[in-house]
């Protein structure tokens, strides 16, 4: 175990017990300094992982019960809703597209398309690793564009020389790197944070309109273009070969490895068809309502719409890959168990913990002390906040867990915006977009992880671009929070809307 995760093990409980026993942050609610113990807790061990994450994400269970904080049943359930069940849908369909190798046919495809000039190679491998992080987990799709990505490399080493190619070769593994987290924050189901937000959003505020996979894709996506563009540019001009060192490779490259694969198969057809079918269902499911023009959802279709969402679409998906048979195997379905069982466990306890840290905040009020302790936000201008919050979390996050990073501010953003009377999406949209747009550091994202393990980008080259690409993500999100955000979800500067109010 590191030294600072064995300090951490000692100290951050003795501390605990020290605010338990000598802090009274609002006499006579005891539940309010109970929390914030428990809070700093769970705060300590989840950056320091001085215990797994996962293990961390369950005192809840055990200490909201034992501090007078929560009831076991109530905090029980809230490790379990819709929005796992988004999450879950969400991956089993990711692990189907690799199980039969349907993605790395994707990847191929839009590299074919790009083209083979340094910009447009570059362009290619962030594009189909963006894209395919908008549906799969970021890790996965880093991991599978990487030997895709090597193979390249090496021909070009190969047709170029090796130190002319040298510089250009960091461009292209930090452009998977950080397609992958761009990608993410373009849908719901793209990263954590994004699913993280929406339960936490409703714990507090039941009453306001839904996030929908539609909403958060309307508001997001332009956003996420927009720093694509940004990130491209910049490690294009940055690392770009010599005019006169570079030969193009031959388009051939990326189509020989796409006739390996050999045709598409039935069973990449019916992932595929899945992927497509599941994607405009969560799209198409709640009203679209762009100003000049209004498409009425599906789900008024059914007498009880309300009683629909994204979750209930992804799992209706996911059971017809158990249900059709393959043509491979008599026996065997399209999705198998084996495959669905290396669903990554430990970031649905992760949700689970945020989920009931969010909801322990709320009930015991140490949301409301938070808020009234920075009730001096309100004098300043919402753009001004909007652009702290967005650095803060972008550069907290390159050292912490970006989904518990996410858990752990979301509450107490929430109870700043109750107290200052703004929106509480002002503040809590830039921070769970800018929880994603961590590009400094190797530890920061498992993409960024994985690029430095290759052992061709030093830290050095990572922080430089990743300091860069921070800062422009912290102003784009500001920005779009302040122009888009107050379109799509109606958010009005000047007023505190209904259903924020605390009854």
């Amino acid at each position: 175990m590191r030294t600072k995760s064995v300090i951490s093990f000692i100290i951050a409980p003795i501390i605990s017990l020290l605010i338990i026993l000598f802090a009274d942050l609002q006499p006579g609610e005891p539940a309010v300094t109970r929390t914030l113990a428990v809070a700093f807790l769970m705060a300590i061990w989840w950056i320091t992982e001085a215990i797994p994450l996962a293990i961390t994400s369950l005192l809840p269970v055990a200490l909201f019960p034992l501090l007078g904080i929560m009831d076991t049943k109530v905090v029980s359930a809230t490790y379990f809703n819709s929005v796992i069940f988004l999450f879950m849908g969400g991956f089993i369909i990711a692990l189907a597209m690799q199980k039969w190798n349907l993605h790395r046919r994707i990847a191929l495809q839009i590299l074919m398309i790009t083209g083979v000039s340094p910009g447009r190679i570059l362009l290619g491998f962030m594009l189909a690793t963006a894209f395919l992080s908008m549906w799969m987990s970021n890790t996965a799709t880093a991991m599978m564009m990487m030997p895709i990505l090597i193979s390249v490399i090496y021909k070009l080493e190969e047709a170029i020389g090796e130190n002319q190619i040298k510089d250009y070769s960091v461009g292209l593994l930090l452009g998977v790197a950080y397609g992958a987290s761009i990608g993410g924050i373009a849908t719901l189901v793209g990263t954590p944070p994004n699913l993280s937000f929406v339960r936490i959003f409703h714990i507090y505020f039941p009453n306001a309109p839904e996030i929908s996979f539609a909403s958060w894709l309307l508001f997001a996506f332009p956003i996420s273009i927009l720093i694509f563009i940004c990130t491209w540019l910049l490690l294009h001009f940055m690392y770009k070969p010599k005019k006169h060192h570079w030969v193009n490779i031959h388009k051939h490259t990326f189509r020989d490895q796409l006739r390996e694969l050999g045709k598409m198969s039935f069973e990449e057809k019916i992932v595929m068809a899945d992927f497509i079918l599941v994607a405009l269902l969560w799209i198409f499911r709640v009203d679209l309502d762009f100003g000049f023009a209004k498409i009425s959802g599906w789900a008024n279709l059914f007498p009880n719409s309300s009683f629909l969402d994204d979750g209930t679409v992804a799992v209706f998906m996911v059971i017809l890959l158990f249900i059709i048979p393959s043509k491979k195997s008599s026996s065997k379905k399209i999705m198998d168990w084996e495959t669905a069982s290396k669903m990554p466990w430990h970031i649905i306890l992760l949700f689970g913990g945020g989920f009931a840290l969010a909801s322990g905040i709320k009930d015991s009020g140490l949301s409301g002390w938070f808020g009234e302790q920075m009730i001096f936000v309100a004098d300043y201008n919402p753009i001004l906040v909007i652009l702290v919050i967005a650095l803060l979390i972008t550069f907290v996050t390159e050292l912490t867990s970006n989904t518990a990073t996410t858990e752990m501010i979301l509450p107490i953003l929430a109870g700043i915006a109750i107290s200052t009377n703004t929106n509480p999406l002002l503040f809590m949209l830039p921070a769970t977009l800018s929880a994603s747009m961590a590009f400094m550091l190797p530890v920061a994202t498992p993409p960024n992880a994985i690029v430095f393990g290759t052992g061709r980008v030093t830290v050095f080259q990572m922080a430089k671009t990743g300091l860069l690409l921070n800062l422009i993500g912290a102003v784009i999100i500001t920005v779009m929070t302040y122009l888009l955000g107050t379109f799509v979800f109606d958010i009005r500067l000047d007023e505190f809307p209904v259903w924020a109010i605390q009854k």
